[in-house]
């Protein structure tokens, strides 16, 4: 089991669960880089250089400064940063339980596996299921460090509780900053050509089928310039918004498109349905004997 990254328990009412936080997240396959000089390819270092007087600062000369106004600073000195602090807990208080479907997902930020420890299984898996039960998410507070206390949701997800960091509502930029079309202008059989669409893609959620392009393409030119190939690269075509004129004929194509890739699929299924079939029935066949010279 990887190392986990903070121990404590989850408290709800009297009930004390001792749990492990393990990340849900995966950074084993992301591809990073290294900044390189052009003309030799050595690494660059990063310096801290002061504006004012155009030379380079070491790090003991730095403090941080909040910008209240353009170019006017309040220091903080790091007994400001000590008076603000905050006790590091061991624990997670769920304080409310709230509807799965009334928690808005922009809220939602990183989620994290709660392992039960030692001793604390009974009461994990009762919370578990009270909780999947009645379709709800735990909303509580941790802090796992002196200076960073987050809001989380606790929700089921298989037989894992998992635990999300949340963004507080101040986070968030309201839709009122923003202007959307209204929907007056969309007409009856527009919508039931959308929604027959809709329905011709329809499918379950397989996370697997989905892949992250741009790093398969980045890891296939690596690959190529490993081996000395030269990478050819196209320009993409920038995509026109569709016309409000041809919007009706674009739903009809789309939806025929749609109807032949579910009817591809429809057969590829089949297809493997009939296949170990099939090799049953050969099975079955009487073999011929053989002639004897």
């Amino acid at each position: 089991m990887p190392r986990s990254i903070w121990k404590g328990a989850i408290t709800f009412g009297l009930v004390n669960i001792p749990v492990e936080v393990h990340s849900a997240e995966s950074s084993s396959d992301r591809i990073s880089f290294r900044q390189l000089h052009k003309t030799d390819n050595s690494t660059v270092k990063n310096v801290r250089y002061c504006a004012k007087e155009d030379k380079p600062i070491s790090y003991d000369e730095i403090v941080k400064g909040y910008e209240y106004t353009k170019g006017k600073f309040v220091v903080m000195e790091e007994e400001d940063f000590r008076a603000a602090t905050i006790e590091s807990s061991k624990t997670i208080e769920i304080q409310d339980f709230v509807k799965n479907d009334d928690v808005d997902p922009r809220y939602f930020e990183s989620p994290y596996y709660l392992v039960p420890q030692k001793g604390g299984e009974k009461a994990y898996a009762l919370l578990r299921e009270a909780i999947r039960k009645m379709g709800m998410v735990g909303i509580g507070m941790v802090t796992m460090r002196s200076n960073s206390q987050h809001l989380v949701g606790i929700k089921v997800v298989e037989d894992a509780l998992v635990m999300e960091i949340m963004r507080y509502a101040d986070e968030l930029v309201d839709t009122s900053s923003f202007t959307f079309p209204a929907a007056d202008n969309v007409r009856p059989a527009e919508l039931q050509m959308a929604e027959q669409l809709v329905t011709t893609l329809a499918d379950e959620f397989k996370p697997e089928k989905y892949s992250n392009t741009y790093k398969n393409n980045l890891m296939a030119i690596i690959n190529a310039k490993l081996k000395g190939k030269k990478i050819v690269v196209e320009e993409p075509e920038e995509p026109e918004a569709t016309n409000v004129l041809d919007l009706m004929t674009r739903l009809q194509e789309s939806l025929s498109q749609g109807k032949k890739k579910k009817g591809k699929k429809a057969a590829a299924s089949d297809d493997e349905a009939e296949a170990p079939a099939a090799k049953e029935k050969e099975k079955e066949k009487p073999k011929k004997k053989r002639k004897t010279a």
